[in-house]
């Protein structure tokens, strides 16, 4: 402990989300590979079919494959403590993901096996460096503190486009089969390395020497091929989805002016993304008469932005730094009235986490005025407020504006408020009124999104408050297989059949629900021992 405690905080972080990625690619074993049945015909009319790069790699790795690896490494991510689930910024960016994606479909650059296998899941890293990752199966890892320096959705957007191209051109797929002499060891150490670059050089450096040296060159000179494509197809995506053209090229300035100053290792992305001047150059002779067209800054994202900042960071000295932005002297540097809102939502949002409720309030206080003209940012207002209202265990006030933001069409079938209604629901003072609605709104929501691990653990508590024994036992259940631990899902389910046998009157529809769920978790856990034995890929 003592030793972990002395080193510096990226390099503590280093291994453990690196490491799943180095084992699911060591999974890949070419014997294996070959047992593989052969991947699904591409539609005849894709006028977007994968162009001759790397071709080989779909037909070695199997889109049913690499999305089952990508399940596996998304298993040890989900269980990293800085896997951030956080209702309000997730669902910021979520709506800029799906926004893509489907521009994507739109524009034929999804085939209809990679739409109906890949996960198309966006997750959050609570990380103060600028980076973000595709891995396999469709799944973006975006750091806080990528968040945290984009100045307009357009800029944030053409990073995930950039991303979102990487996964439907399938470079990782490419990346095992375009290589017939580098093994797919020496493919896990670059994964491996890359992806420890992010957090410490030296860690990469240490993972990839050796006879690794001469395979690293060669998926890197290959990896400049595919951040071209990844920049032609996403620049179409971005701007099919309706952002600026000249967000990516703004983008590339920021990275450039980055890349030239000591940047203390806080750019990865430009170290498993490099930029050339020849894709700066693209990107700019892509913009035509847009070029001098300046990118608007809207306020929501002005106010997700400043969140970034504040979560990335959890240590107290920073928290503290986060509140001061509420001082005469900090808002008299701010220049427009959009970063006097935003520094004021970030103190706001600092002082909660700290508990320093009084601050919160009269920052808050200041702020509502400036957000009136704005009907998005007098919402996110409400929701910092109604954060905080829980945060302290004001389970009236809570109430009554959780009931004001039911009224707001914008804000009532969020999943946020979801959430916090059902946390509401949970304080010391919440009703069985209170508590049954939000189980109700709750049970419809996981109905739809399966894999939401909060949502089912929040419907755990609930049934459990109301006396539900079996659903709660059910929904626990559910909360430990979203978040991959299938094996603690298959043990909670056993425990709710005992108790659905033995209990007077057991609702026997949950009893068949529980019975029919039990035996495909047991499926899925034999799959998993399979694969990780090695025979499954």
């Amino acid at each position: 402990m003592a030793s972990s405690a002395r080193t510096p905080r990226p390099k503590r972080r280093a291994l453990p989300l690196a490491l799943s990625l180095a084992l699911a690619a060591q999974s890949l074993a070419p014997g294996a590979l070959a047992q593989q049945p052969a991947p699904l015909p591409r539609p005849a009319d894709n006028r977007n079919a994968l162009p001759a790069l790397g071709d080989t790699a779909s037909e070695d790795v199997s889109v049913g494959t690499e999305r089952r690896v990508g399940d596996r490494i998304m298993r040890d991510i989900r269980r990293d403590p800085d896997y951030l689930d956080d209702p309000l910024l997730l669902e910021y960016l979520q709506r800029m993901w799906s926004g893509l994606v489907d521009a994507a479909r739109a524009r034929g650059e999804i085939p209809a096996e990679l739409d109906e296998r890949f996960a198309w899941e966006l997750f959050l890293v609570r990380d103060r460096s600028v980076n973000a990752f595709a891995l396999p199966g469709g799944y973006i890892g975006v750091h806080l503190g990528l968040a945290s320096v984009t100045a307009t959705p357009d800029e944030l957007a053409s990073v995930l486009a950039h991303e979102l191209a990487h996964v439907t051109q399938r470079h990782i797929a490419r990346s095992v089969g375009a290589s017939k002499t580098t093994s797919l060891v020496s493919l896990a150490g670059l994964i491996l390395g890359v992806l420890a670059a992010s957090r410490s050089p030296d860690a990469a450096s240490a993972l990839i020497t050796g006879g690794q040296a001469v395979a690293v060159q060669g998926q890197l000179n290959y990896s400049r091929d595919a951040e071209r494509e990844a920049d032609r197809v996403g620049f179409n995506v971005l701007t099919g989805a309706g952002y600026a053209p000249s967000g990516m090229a703004a983008m590339f300035e920021k990275l450039l002016q980055a890349s030239r100053l000591n940047d203390s290792q806080n750019f990865p992305y430009l170290r498993s993304h490099p930029l050339t001047t020849e894709r700066i150059g693209d990107a700019r002779s892509r913009l035509g008469v847009n070029v001098a067209v300046p990118a608007q800054r809207p306020v929501l994202h002005a106010l997700m932005q400043m969140r970034a900042r504040t979560l990335m960071d959890p240590r107290d000295g920073s928290l503290q730094r986060m509140q001061d932005l509420d001082s005469e002297r900090a808002l008299g540097a701010v220049a427009t009235p959009t970063d006097r809102l935003a520094a004021l939502y970030g103190s706001a949002l600092a002082s909660i986490v700290r508990r320093d409720f009084a601050r919160a309030d009269a920052a808050l206080a200041v702020a509502r005025p400036l957000a009136d003209a704005d009907p998005a940012a007098r919402d996110a207002l409400a929701m910092l407020t109604l954060q905080g209202l829980i945060a302290r265990g004001d389970a009236a006030r809570a109430g009554v504006l959780i009931d004001g933001l039911l009224a707001s069409p914008d804000v009532a079938a969020s999943r946020p408020l979801l959430l916090a209604q059902a946390q509401r629901a949970l304080l010391p003072g919440g009703n069985a009124e209170a508590q049954r609605a939000a189980a109700d709104r709750l049970q419809t929501w996981v109905a739809v999104h399966n894999g939401d691990a909060a949502a089912w653990s929040s419907l755990a508590q609930t049934w459990e408050r109301l006396g539900q024994r079996l659903r709660a036992a059910r929904a626990a259940a559910e909360a430990r297989a979203a978040v991959g631990d299938v094996q603690g899902a298959v043990e909670r389910l056993r425990i709710a059949q005992r108790l659905a046998r033995t209990a007077t009157g057991a609702d026997f529809i949950e009893a068949s629900v529980l019975d029919a769920r039990l035996k495909d978790l047991e499926a899925q856990r034999r799959q998993i021992m399979i694969d990780e034995r090695g025979g499954g890929f």
